[in-house]
């Protein structure tokens, strides 16, 4: 299975504990793209709606594309009853999007499993001239509050974070949005922090797509090593997170 598709198989787990954004963020990109009524707005990849609300509750006309049938489900379910939401179950690069053209399109740590062809070229294409395109993401930080912990971890995840297929992405470069006719680039970054129990803790990792596909017998041993380590060590782990938006747009 592709590790853009494996998060469809937790969509529960995915929507309880993958981590939300800083409400400055959303309150920076509302005001800088001028969302709100009127606005036509596309978000690539949902997931279950983790950068859904605070956009949507602006009375935009909201549009989101989600390559997973679970995760589809479950917007469904969450936001189907508003009568600004419209979403499709379809793959982004190869969806035809006809004659539909955006305000905005917004990305919470999903652009990344575009090709970067595709991911910056049909989305000026798709955008109207002056359009905004931004990128979210999350680096979370557990070293700085607790090296000792962390130090631990580490041990765990050297004797049995053994996946099946090894984790290549993490190469996007979004600054090469300027590449494809983008201008006015810019990176924003804000703050926050997040505590996990152990048990929470197991949750939030059996989120991420390469700790999805641990075989048997490393998989267990892994995560009863996270959970023993964490809860030894007070039964608390906190991350200390940056949230970094990306910001471009198409020339008028």
């Amino acid at each position: 299975m592709e590790f853009r598709k494996v998060f469809d198989t937790i969509p529960e787990q995915f929507d309880k504990y993958r981590p939300r954004y800083s409400a400055e963020l959303f309150a920076d990109l509302i005001e800088y793209a001028e969302i709100g009524p009127g606005k036509s707005v596309l978000e690539l990849g949902p997931g279950t709606g983790q950068a859904t609300d605070p956009i949507l509750n602006t009375g935009c006309c909201y549009n989101a594309i989600e390559l997973g049938e679970n995760l589809y489900a479950k917007m469904l379910e969450k936001y189907g009853h508003y009568q600004n939401f419209a979403i499709v179950n379809d793959d982004f690069i190869t969806h035809n999007f006809g004659e539909q053209r955006f305000d905005v399109i917004y990305s919470a740590a999903t652009i990344q499993w575009i090709p970067e062809d595709i991911a910056f070229s049909k989305t000026f294409e798709l955008l109207k001239p002056g359009g905004v395109l931004a990128m979210m993401l999350t680096k979370g930080d557990y070293k700085t509050p607790n090296e000792e912990l962390f130090n631990k971890i580490q041990k765990v995840y050297s004797e049995y974070f053994k996946p099946e297929t090894e984790y290549k992405h993490g190469s996007f470069k979004y600054t090469n949005a300027t590449n494809y006719g983008y201008v006015d680039f810019e990176r924003r970054e804000y703050y926050g922090k997040r505590e996990f129990t152990a048990d929470e803790y197991v949750a939030f990792c059996g989120t991420h797509c390469d700790h999805i596909v641990i075989p048997e017998p490393y998989r267990s041993k892994f995560f009863d090593g996270l959970r023993k380590t964490v809860y030894e060590a007070g039964n608390k782990v906190v991350f200390n997170d940056t949230f970094v938006l990306f910001l471009a747009k198409k020339p008028l």
